[in-house]
């Protein structure tokens, strides 16, 4: 038994390739770099400060790849201890101590960043809508 499927398609896909066209010339780099400052000031306010020298370690990198069409922000903190513990890191998600306790995490990360990354979404869109 042989089935025969039909379909029409009406209209064309001037709005889908618009959208797409504007995506691919967008000035990211330049709004990217916006908020990776905004990312930074908000996370060294957000991080528990003892020496400070935590808070005063964050930075960001714009990642971007041609080949995949993408663009990326990505935050560290370079305060490293012994070659191995970031203290962001430790201050995040808690910690053993030497004689056995244990100091309970900090979720300060994502509370700091996550208004961030809200208003590079909705400015990326805007962006987009432009093109």
């Amino acid at each position: 038994m042989i089935y025969m499927i039909k379909f029409k398609q009406m209209g064309d896909f001037k709005k889908t390739h618009k959208f797409l066209e504007a995506c691919s010339h967008g000035h990211y780099e330049r709004v990217l770099n916006k908020y990776g400052e905004m990312g930074v000031d908000a996370l060294k306010k957000a991080t528990p400060v003892d020496t400070g020298k935590t808070a005063d370690s964050w930075y960001y990198e714009i990642r971007t790849s041609e080949r995949y069409g993408y663009y990326a922000i990505a935050f560290y903190n370079s305060n490293v201890v012994n070659g191995w513990a970031n203290i962001a890191i430790l201050i995040q998600y808690g910690h053993g101590t030497r004689n056995g306790g244990y100091v309970r995490g900090r979720d300060y990360i994502n509370p700091a960043i996550q208004p961030v990354f809200d208003k590079l979404a909705k400015e990326l869109w805007e962006e987009i809508g432009r093109e």
